[in-house]
């Protein structure tokens, strides 16, 4: 279903990790896991999130028959992963033909053109936030309820739903105002909360199997902690141990269905790697994600002949199980040059595109590696999703970091609350 592949002993001479490290590296990933410090890694076991997703949805099944429109109200962690997956499997025949479009920017023309033909009679908003306390998120959420009156009768507070930590402002507001309101654990980051209610709500919406996303991140997690997934350890030891060398990340995905993944990624990434150790020194590993073929054409000359110091992971799909369309057997005048890819499949032709990126950067010494998916469907999308998660928490313990909290991110908020109450003065 999905394959990893390893290539750094091939592309660096500095790849020498030892039984021991791997060994200390996965009882560091257990104690964790143990301790509940972080509620994702069990999450692909929970019920919670499936039961009450679809409680709701047979509660609710006239009205969401009949909606054309799910609006989710969030930003980051309560919108990228949903997004992701949407994108990834948009293409199965039984998703429901819903428009889903994202309320995540203060950008004022980007809320006006998002909302422009949206009429409240055949809409869901869903608003998401985890700590209830998002200022986008609030603000966006005012304008949709004033936009739309959602507070005219009790026939409108349908249109209207909340997902929350336990215990949050939104919580408190959404019963006050007997508004639907699904719960998450606290200790779900944002960031890691896809496969919590945040995603299993929309997605069932759309109708997605999502029990088979579950199965999916179930089956790698259970992998892992059988000891059968190495690579994931491995990889975040040689990250990590090389950070001063290979500080940047690039996530290299050969198809325009995985661009919000790499957004998804990036935010993953960005926001768990980046912190102070616990000796107060700044360490990351930094993310950047690239489409190919598109990003041959622009970044690829930067990572064969720029500074030395970035890893490669390619991402792509299995080219024999999407046949079609061909390239026509069309010779033309003056462009012969071309003929060579006649009949081809346009997955081959990407595919030999990737594997010829893969080979020039390898000859150059860059560190890689490849995610080979053979059926982009919901399984396999959960593997991917989990497996990232749980390669991110790895990398964490080795850079010797909270990989969950977000002080850099916490910072800004206080400084935007104080630069408004002067504003006020």
């Amino acid at each position: 279903m999905i394959k990893f592949r390893e290539y750094f002993n091939k592309s660096s001479q500095i790849y020498d990790i030892k039984k021991d490290s791997i060994n200390a590296l996965f009882r560091a990933i257990c104690d964790e896991r143990n301790s509940n410090i972080s509620g994702y890694y069990k999450l692909p076991y929970d019920k919670k999130s499936i039961l009450e997703s679809s409680s709701y949805i047979k509660d609710n099944v006239k009205f969401l028959n009949n909606i054309s429109n799910l609006i989710i109200i969030g930003i980051g962690g309560s919108s990228l992963g949903l997004k992701a997956i949407d994108t990834m499997l948009s293409h199965l025949s039984y998703r429901k033909n819903i428009n889903l479009k994202f309320l995540e920017h203060t950008d004022p023309i980007k809320i006006e053109k998002s909302l422009k033909k949206i009429k409240l009679s055949d809409s869901l908003f869903i608003v998401i936030s985890k700590s209830g306390g998002t200022i986008e998120t609030l603000s966006l959420m005012k304008y949709v309820l004033k936009k739309y009156k959602i507070f005219k009768n009790e026939a409108n507070k349908k249109h209207l739903c909340f997902i929350t930590d336990k215990g949050s402002p939104i919580e408190s507001f959404g019963n006050f105002k007997n508004i639907k309101t699904l719960t998450i654990d606290k200790n779900i980051g944002g960031r890691f909360s896809v496969l919590s209610t945040i995603g299993v709500l929309p997605l069932m919406i759309l109708g997605y199997r999502v029990d088979k996303i579950l199965l999916g991140a179930r089956k790698i997690s259970n992998n892992f902690f059988d000891r059968k997934e190495e690579h994931i350890l491995k990889k975040a030891l040689f990250l990590g141990n090389n950070r001063d060398k290979f500080h940047i990340n690039i996530l290299f995905s050969y198809s325009s269905v995985f661009k919000d993944f790499n957004s998804w990624y990036v935010q993953l990434w960005g926001e768990s790697l980046g912190k102070l150790n616990s000796f107060g020194r700044k360490t990351a590993l930094t993310p950047i994600a690239l489409i190919g073929s598109i990003d041959q054409h622009s970044f690829l000359q930067l990572i064969v002949q720029g500074v030395m110091d970035k890893s490669v992971t390619f991402l792509s799909l299995h080219q024999k199980s999407y046949e079609k369309p061909k390239i026509p057997n069309i010779s033309l005048k003056f462009l012969e040059s071309s003929n060579f890819v006649n009949g081809s499949s346009f997955a081959s032709l990407l595919q030999k595109q990737q594997l010829s990126t893969m080979e020039a950067i390898q000859k150059e010494g860059v560190p890689t590696d490849y995610i080979e998916i053979k059926e982009l469907n919901e399984e396999s999308v959960g593997s991917l999703i989990m497996y990232y998660e749980l390669l991110t928490s790895a990398a964490g313990k080795v850079l010797d970091i909270n990989a969950y909290d977000q002080p850099g991110v916490e910072l800004g908020k206080k400084i935007l609350v104080t630069k408004f109450k002067e504003k006020n003065k």
